[in-house]
């Protein structure tokens, strides 16, 4: 399978090279070229398969030739025995043809595991069989990073630093990332918001010359393909769950990058019988602006209940406007230039009316985050986080069909954002057991000014490869 830039300038790779790329050389997101596609017998005859080996079929192809067979099924099982429920991706039902799907069941108690401890193993295994080293720098808004550092510290070949805003995550959340102690894991903490942190990792990328030619630059944010990849799976384990491919369903996603929800838009590609994929967001609204108006553009970010999902601009929005635009690269780059230039676009009427058949789309307040998570807890004794909170409720308020299952993503433990609980009139809830003591361990991170320079003379003093 070959790999393509949603800008066309850039070469076609292989799945290898990809995943050490990340961002395309043209500054465009990689695709495949084709995507594989599964039939309805192929997906009745995955009912009995557990999750690792339901992930197993699914990568497969986008993986072709580039790892074996015997290494790549090592990495998987390898990757879903951390986690803590055997399930994985257990399922949790609301009312009638309503669920949650829980995704939060890795270790750090967020979906992002699900990619990201398949990531660092697989980099691992690329660089080792290479001969090379590589450097992560990443940017999270809350649980991207601290998924990152866990899946990546036992790497011999990597150095990780993540970008945080400085006192815009939840102290759970800060504290996931800043607990870990490894040689190869740095954290900074930037006088910013979470979008200067994304356009600093935009611009290493763009210019790599600080590397030194010491090691590659490598992403772990959702630009990166595997990210998505490993996300397409739990669409397939939920909807064979609930009866697919003889039964379709829909799914709600809190979403603020746009990479989960695209992970289901991929499946659905492939074959999968969805009927709806609903974008929820909170007040950061740009994707839903886009979906109900045609109106992509920048706005004042607002801290919410929900701050994972506190991004103005949506990295992974412009592998969608690609299939939008018939995948013409000329085009995208074209639109993407007028965008970074005016922070703001529109697409033809007719393509927009395509992206509103594809989805629907909703925004939550923080106040009817948290009446949401009142009102399920009520109901069933089921406590929700904010983000999921707001996932149920565009579900509701969205729903097309009563008859097609409604899943919502539960993205993160409810114990990363107690403030929306407590606001709830809930009590606190409790960490698992492997993080009992989070709040006892030594914290190390660096702040730093809202400066480029800063950030790329920190790596080159303290990472591993500059020595």
């Amino acid at each position: 399978m070959k790999y393509i830039s949603t800008r066309g300038q850039a070469p076609a790779l292989n799945f290898e090279d990809v995943l050490l790329a990340g961002l395309a050389s043209d500054g465009g997101l990689y695709v495949p070229e084709t995507l594989p596609k599964f039939l309805p017998e192929q997906i009745a005859e995955w009912a009995s398969l557990n999750y690792a080996e339901l992930a197993e079929q699914v990568i497969t192809p986008f993986v072709a030739d580039s790892i074996p067979t015997q290494d790549l099924h090592k990495i998987i099982q390898d990757t879903y025995a951390s986690f803590s429920h055997t399930a994985i991706a257990p399922m949790q039902q609301l009312a009638a043809n309503e669920w949650v799907m829980e995704l939060f069941h890795g270790p750090t108690l967020a979906f992002k595991d699900f990619a990201l401890q398949l990531l660092g193993r697989l980099l691992d295994y690329v660089l080792a069989k290479r001969d090379e080293r590589a450097v992560i720098v990443g940017a999270t808004s809350g649980d991207t990073g601290s998924a990152a550092i866990e899946g990546c510290r036992p790497c011999e070949n990597v150095d990780i630093f993540i970008m945080h805003p400085h006192n815009r995550v939840s102290e759970v959340q800060r504290r996931q990332m800043t607990t870990v102690i490894s040689d190869n894991v740095f954290n900074l903490a930037i006088d910013g918001n979470f979008d200067d942190c994304q356009a600093m990792v935009k611009t290493c990328f763009a210019n790599q010359n600080f590397l030194q030619n010491k090691a590659r630059l490598v992403a772990v944010n959702s630009i990166n393909w595997a990210r998505i990849m490993a996300q397409v799976v739990y669409y397939f384990y939920a909807a064979i769950h609930l009866g697919a491919p003889h039964r379709s369903v829909s799914f709600s996603v809190p979403t603020g990058n746009f990479g989960d929800i695209f992970a289901g838009y991929i499946a659905r590609q492939m074959g999968l019988p969805i009927n709806q994929l609903v974008v929820a967001t909170n007040r950061n609204d740009i994707l839903h602006r886009f979906i109900s108006g045609n109106q992509y553009a920048k706005e004042q970010l607002h801290p919410t209940l929900s701050p994972s999902m506190d991004i103005m601009i949506s990295s992974n929005f412009e592998r969608l406007l690609f299939d939008l635009h018939g995948r013409d690269g000329q085009a995208i780059a074209t639109l993407m230039e007028q965008f970074n230039v005016q922070g703001t676009m529109s697409i033809e009427p007719y393509r927009w009316e395509q992206a509103q058949q594809l989805f629907s789309s909703c925004r939550v307040s923080d106040e009817e985050t948290v009446a949401t998570i009142k009102q399920v807890y009520a109901e069933t004794g089921y406590l929700l986080d904010p983000h999921t909170a707001i996932g149920v409720k565009a579900a509701r308020r969205c729903r097309n069909s009563q008859v097609n299952p409604m899943i919502t993503l539960a993205t993160a433990h409810p114990v990363k954002f107690p403030d929306a609980i407590v606001q709830a009139g809930l009590a606190s809830p409790e960490l698992p057991h492997h993080l009992t003591d989070l709040f006892e361990r030594q914290e190390h991170y660096q702040v730093l000014e809202n400066k480029l320079t800063d950030v790329q003379q920190y790596i080159q003093t303290h990472g591993r490869f500059f020595k």
